[in-house]
């Protein structure tokens, strides 16, 4: 089955005809802002028998990246519909072309991300201390490194699960 890359306004057309977007980013990405009606499927919980049978389908994500690096496996995860599609530009290009969102912008962002914040910031302030305190200070860089490594290699995030606790990521 091919698939073919449309603009916004041929997605938002294929709607009006009954088409469906099914959102392929995490359920909380999803949850801070998404095209309104689309449907949420994570890319990692993706399969053909969760799909709805459909004519058309259009997959979505935040800039369009993850959608066309999934192309392959979301055509084949669409094996029942008619015509599979992917929105270029993703939800960033609906939003610039006015189209339809809804969301809560309230929303915490996803864990992942706040590992990235959390990691970059602690190695960032572990090679500025070195530099500018005690050179100790780059231990600190030394250790973040050293979990990501780990965290890389078996999937264990420490930090992670240090941040799914605190309080702004509390339902």
């Amino acid at each position: 089955m091919t698939v073919q890359t449309i603009n916004p306004q041929q997605a938002a057309q294929l709607v009006n005809n009954g088409a469906i977007i099914i959102d392929i980013r995490s359920n909380d990405e999803y949850g801070r802002k998404h095209i309104s009606g689309a449907k949420c499927i994570p890319v990692s919980e993706l399969a053909a028998d969760k799909l709805p049978n459909h004519a058309a389908v259009i997959f979505t994500c935040l800039s369009g990246l993850r959608t066309q690096t999934n192309a392959q496996n979301l055509a084949q995860c669409a094996c029942n519909c008619n015509e599979v599609y992917l929105l270029d530009g993703g939800l960033k290009a609906w939003e610039n072309h006015g189209l339809p969102v809804e969301g809560n912008g309230k929303a915490t962002l996803d864990i992942m991300r706040q590992v990235q914040i959390g990691a970059g910031s602690l190695i960032l302030i572990g090679v500025l201390l070195g530099f500018f305190v005690h050179q100790g200070f780059f231990l600190l860089s030394g250790f973040v490194g050293a979990g990501l490594l780990f965290a890389g290699l078996t999937g264990f995030c420490g930090l992670a699960v240090l941040l799914a606790k605190m309080p702004w990521n509390k339902a």
